[in-house]
């Protein structure tokens, strides 16, 4: 579900601080108060866990109970389904390998903008993890709070950083990025 197109550019990034810095649920908040997306668990059982992402700026009447996009796991922090909407399409098939036979950290996706963008695991000096467009340029980033950076209050001191010109898919980049996570955590 594409967001609406934003009229003003600032030409500067995205900064979408990470509150909690964990994979159980976080607020990602743009250091400039330009956007603001709510990662929440949202139902579990034992055979599925269910997490849903708000964009929390949006003037749409139902921003706080649409989700711009939900994901689904399955038993044992398998990987489940993700949703734009109402389609749902397998994690699998959504973050494909980019070599079959080479590492699960290194996957490609067709975003909702029709483009192929790669995100890879510590491919870049301080990205965590790094998101590049089909030409190579990098369109989006996570960092992890530095060792020895000092402590924030009501921040985990990580980042997720999406160029300007990307942010109408802020939400996907996050969502991808996520399951990028969960994927290095859970070695999938």
């Amino acid at each position: 579900m594409p967001m609406v197109l934003q009229q003003t550019r600032y030409y500067q990034p995205y900064f979408l601080e990470d509150r909690s810095g964990r994979l159980s649920g976080s607020e990602f908040n743009d250091i400039h108060e330009r956007l603001k997306f709510s990662y929440r668990c949202s139902r579990r059982s034992s055979t599925l866990c269910q997490y849903t992402i708000f964009e929390t700026t949006s003037p749409r009447e139902d921003a706080c109970t649409t989700p711009v996009s939900v994901l689904e796991y399955g038993p044992n922090n398998t990987l489940g389904l993700v949703y734009y909407g109402m389609k749902p399409q397998s994690m699998a098939r959504y973050l494909v390998k980019v070599d079959p036979e080479g590492s699960s950290r290194h996957r490609k996706f067709v975003a909702q903008d029709g483009r192929t963008y790669i995100w890879s695991y510590r491919t870049h000096e301080d990205h965590e993890w790094t998101c590049v467009d089909s030409s190579g340029s990098v369109v989006a980033f996570y960092h992890l709070k530095l060792a020895g950076e000092p402590s924030y209050p009501n921040s985990s001191g990580c980042m997720l950083t999406v160029e300007e010109a990307y942010g109408d898919y802020a939400y996907e980049f996050l969502t991808s990025c996520l399951i990028m996570r969960h994927i290095a955590e859970h070695n999938l």
